[in-house]
């Protein structure tokens, strides 16, 4: 493998290269209590067409109390071509898990995949040629979500729309583009040298923080079509509701650290909550803020009717109601999150953090 002021270059034909040729990779699984879905997960990676000696699997494990460990172990024994290795994560969180794998990671190429996570045969494959023929720092690909439910199936609909997700570009898009940020994906192992590891405070959000950093110091982060992967959506609004609160919540600790990686599109829903909030307050001492309310829900409405009108063309009729519901958990959900985080955080605007660099290799 070939660098040039720290990045990989050079493309090869696969027919032209031997195993060892190639760059070897980690790939970093940050788990915990996911009995579910780790079996399938772990047999998608093990199971890629990339030469098994040039990969290891680090699992993350936030101490699970399920079985999860057990059946890592039984997978992993029916692939001994790859190395797996379990490691403690004994801050029970996404960032904290790889920092952890990071430290013990061999790799020249770093990928991660979530235990709810199912890659493609070739994802790995992908990744690393991506990298090369690009030069960029990091690579991802489009999430194609799965769902569970009628209402999990709304959900996938709606998280692949503009309107569902704003500037989630890696949701929907269908072409290979420079992006501001991608789920997922991989990074030469230099990038980690260079800017430092996950930031540990963000419970959610540490793949858009590690992604504002990277931009903000001049990386480039590629979005490719052909790398591929699922994902299990959330299948009810209580879940739903609970995962986009966080990310509303902890984008504020983003916002406060790379404000000016910060697009306006992102503060559409904390102003819708605001406005619905604010409204709410005056309604006892005021009759304005009855038709103020009445203006913000009506319109609001209006657009969350005609963008699921619109996805039920594609998705069918039958969702039209869950998909109006979805896109509302997702916008009020997100929004009320970022306006608890505002007050929260509210003393932490000059406190931007620091971060570890992986040591080299």
């Amino acid at each position: 493998m070939n660098y040039v002021d720290g990045y990989l270059v050079g493309h090869y034909p696969d027919e032209k290269r031997s195993s060892l040729d190639r760059p070897y990779v980690s790939v970093l699984m940050p788990v915990r209590n996911e009995s579910r879905f780790i079996a399938a997960s772990l047999e998608a990676v093990l199971s890629q067409d990339y030469p098994h000696n040039r990969m290891e699997v680090l699992i993350a494990d936030g101490m699970s109390t399920d079985d999860t460990r057990e059946i890592i172990s039984r997978v992993a024994a029916l692939y001994p071509a790859v190395s797996v290795r379990i490691v403690d994560n004994h801050g029970r969180i996404a960032s904290s898990g790889l920092n952890a794998a990071l430290q013990q990671a061999r790799g020249d190429v770093i990928i991660r995949v979530d235990g709810h996570t199912f890659l493609d045969p070739d994802h790995v494959q992908q990744c690393v040629e991506v990298l090369e023929r690009s030069g960029a720092d990091h690579v991802g690909g489009r999430m194609e979500t799965v769902s569970e439910g009628p209402f999990g199936e709304a959900v996938s609909w709606a998280t692949s729309t503009s309107f569902g997700v704003g500037h989630g570009r890696f949701h929907y898009s269908d072409h290979e583009e420079w992006s501001d940020t991608v789920s997922m994906g991989a990074w030469p192992r230099q990038v980690f040298e260079r800017i430092g590891l996950f930031d540990e405070e963000q419970v959610r959000n540490q793949d858009d923080e590690f992604n504002y950093r990277l931009l903000e110091q001049g990386g480039r982060i590629l979005l490719s079509p052909s790398i591929r992967s699922k994902y299990y959506n959330r299948s009810t609004p209580r879940s739903l509701w609970r995962q986009y609160y966080q990310y509303g919540y902890w984008k504020v600790r983003v916002m406060q650290k790379h404000p000016s990686q910060m697009r306006p599109r992102q503060f559409a829903p904390p102003l819708l909550a605001a406005s619905i909030l604010f409204c709410t307050l005056l309604l006892p001492f005021s009759s304005v803020a009855v038709w103020g309310i009445g203006l913000i829900l009506g319109s609001y409405g209006l657009a969350n009717l005609c963008a699921s009108v619109l996805t039920a063309r594609q998705a069918g009729w039958h969702l039209l109601p869950r998909l109006s519901l979805a896109f509302s958990v997702l916008h009020l959900s997100y929004g009320f999150g970022f306006l608890v985080g505002l007050v929260k955080f509210w003393n932490r605007w000059h406190d931007r953090g620091e971060w570890i660099v992986l040591r080299q290799g």
